[in-house]
């Protein structure tokens, strides 16, 4: 059995999806996240504003896959990379109810991600060494992930 330990939850703001319509891969949007807060039992602090962002692709079985790449700075001003690529996907009068702001309940529809966390800082060298999994749930102003280390 899988064993995980809570590290941070992490709140992104992304007041705007650019829409590239349909590709031959499927339907692309790039979200442009501006920033959040992260905190945790051992770690907290703030998302950097840019560079970072959300590629988003709709599959054509109507999964939504995403591609985000985000700076973390940390409340004693140490610097994360954090990256994740992860799934989205429900039945489609939820999912139809989510893409309109609507507040849908997290146990209606599938959101997981696997994030991956990069430092060169020593005081938080023990994300380098971690996998990680998350479950999300979409607000109007942008997802919220609970992020846990695999133990």
């Amino acid at each position: 059995m899988i064993q995980t330990r809570h590290i941070f939850q992490i709140v992104l703001t992304v007041p705007n999806i650019v829409d590239l319509g349909q590709t031959p891969v499927g339907g692309r949007k790039i979200a442009n996240v501006t920033g959040g807060t992260f905190e945790g039992n051992r770690i907290r602090g703030t998302v950097k504003a840019a560079p970072g962002g959300d590629w988003l692709l709709m599959r054509p079985d109507d999964v939504l896959t995403l591609d985000v790449r985000l700076i973390l700075e940390t409340d004693d001003n140490q610097l994360i990379y954090m990256s994740y690529r992860g799934l989205r996907h429900g039945p489609k009068d939820v999912m139809a109810r989510l893409n309109k702001g609507e507040k849908v309940d997290p146990s209606e529809y599938y959101f997981r991600t696997t994030p991956v966390l990069e430092t060169s800082s020593e005081k938080y060298s023990w994300l380098n060494k971690i996998i990680c999994v998350a479950t999300g749930r979409r607000e109007a102003a942008g997802p919220i992930y609970d992020v846990y280390e695999v133990l």
